[in-house]
């Protein structure tokens, strides 16, 4: 893989009239590339492992449009189905009978859901499933946990991960006080700060909602006992256990982190993987509490969009492909994930950096920091200086991580040993350049 890109002409180009249309020339913060510096290419097309700039550069991708691209970009049997499903139309606003086939598809590896109801978005699905636990208790607070991002709903902008970490924003301004102060956010993989919390607001707390592996600190992994120790307290306490698996959906296991860790969750919010990489999310959970959903009950959700055909066929396509080599394709994103996560580790360990490895299966983060990181707090000590040239300098060699510190990274099914090999090899170019 050539070691100098060359420039970004039509990039540059690009960005330009971008910055003339949108709030600092992007749809969604990260992507400005303002934590890590350079200039953020613009992508043309995906195929498989890799991505294409707009000057015809191609790149190792390493963040998978963010979680969704499991089987790797532009995988012919979503191609199709998505075709397929276009020629009847793209949008119908009524029931369609893919919508049960993509149902029927979460609830065969997902069996805590006894019903669910798609939305068009990560945040839709996590907001929703808080309007429903607040109503099914009767409460008004929430407890999230520090550096998981849920979305951009008013209440779960208390100090959030993902682009809230990464621009080193506390919440949001435009949140009002009084939404804010329903949220209580405690330190990630700490018990006793739950227990604590629920005994200063007894029967105050509607829901624990979390990140069961956290992906929008970084990637980091629950503690031992943690995950059961939050469903023994929530259960104590009367309050609902929401387990957001928006970005561990279907990656970490078939059924995600639900199915790894055995969890016994009220209720679970996916999004990513089950749209196959269109917009689509769905909360779902125990009947007696999703049947107080309207029509049914007094809880009121909708959305024109949601259960679109286009999303259910990918969704679809993407679910069937995964169970049809289950016996396979996890066990190979973990091997393909550990030797690029780990090589690269070694070749920071040997150029005499600090750097912590933390992963889980296909999902994993370089934190530049020594020590282990179990929660938000230790990787916010990361040197985010340093994590900016490891980033500059990869993608000048081809590899396109995510543009920041306190984001996870992604394999797909498209990686390989040839894409390993080249990983590793420019990061240990790239940490040559820092020990010249």
């Amino acid at each position: 893989m050539a070691t100098e890109m060359g420039t970004r002409t039509e990039s540059r180009r690009l960005q330009e009239r971008a910055e003339g249309l949108f709030p600092g020339g992007v749809n969604s913060p990260v992507r400005a590339f303002r934590a890590v510096g350079g200039e953020p290419p613009f992508v043309a097309r995906g195929q498989g492992a890799y991505l294409w700039d707009a000057d015809g550069r191609r790149y190792i991708d390493c963040f998978g449009s963010w979680g969704p691209m499991i089987l790797g970009h532009a995988h012919p049997a979503v191609v199709e189905a998505i075709a397929r499903a276009a020629r009847d139309s793209a949008s119908f606003g009524a029931s369609t009978a893919a919508e049960g086939d993509l149902a029927e598809r979460v609830m065969a590896v997902y069996p805590g859901i006894e019903r669910l109801r798609f939305v068009s978005s990560g945040t839709e699905a996590t907001m929703s499933a808080l309007r429903l636990a607040r109503a099914a208790t009767g409460r008004k607070r929430i407890v999230k946990f520090e550096g998981c991002y849920h979305g951009h709903a008013d209440g779960l902008l208390v100090k959030a991960g993902s682009g809230v970490a990464t621009l080193g924003i506390p919440g949001s301004a435009g949140v009002p006080e009084e939404i804010a102060s329903l949220t209580l956010a405690l330190p990630y993989n700490d018990l006793a700060a739950v227990e604590a919390a629920f005994a200063e607001y007894a029967g105050e707390i509607a829901a624990v909602i979390l990140e069961p592996v956290v992906g929008n600190a970084g990637c980091i992994l629950p503690g031992e006992g943690y995950l059961a120790g939050l469903r023994r307290v929530t259960a104590e306490q009367g309050a609902l256990l929401i387990v957001d698996e928006v970005m561990t959906g279907f990656r970490l296991a078939p059924g995600g982190a639900t199915e790894l860790y055995g969890i016994d969750a009220d209720l679970i919010t996916l999004g990513k993987i089950l749209g196959g990489g269109l917009p689509c999310g769905a909360f779902g959970g125990r009947r007696r509490w999703m049947d107080m959903l309207a029509p049914l009950g007094p809880v009121y959700q909708a959305g024109t969009l949601s259960g679109n055909p286009l999303a259910m066929a990918a969704g679809c396509a993407t679910l069937d492909d995964l169970a049809a080599r289950r016996e396979t394709i996890y066990a190979q994103l973990e091997a393909t994930t550990r030797a690029m996560a780990e090589g690269v580790a070694q070749a920071a360990r040997e150029a005499g950096l600090a750097v912590t490895l933390n992963r889980l299966g296909s999902m994993w983060t370089w934190f530049f920091t020594s020590g282990p990181v179990t929660n938000y707090d230790q990787a916010a000590r990361s040197d985010v200086s340093k994590f900016g040239a490891f980033h500059r300098g990869m993608l000048e060699r081809g590899v396109w991580l995510p543009p920041s510190q306190f984001e996870a990274a992604f394999m797909s099914a498209a990686h390989g040993l040839a894409e390993v090999d080249a990983v590793v090899s420019a990061a240990r170019a790239v940490f040559g350049q820092f020990s010249a």
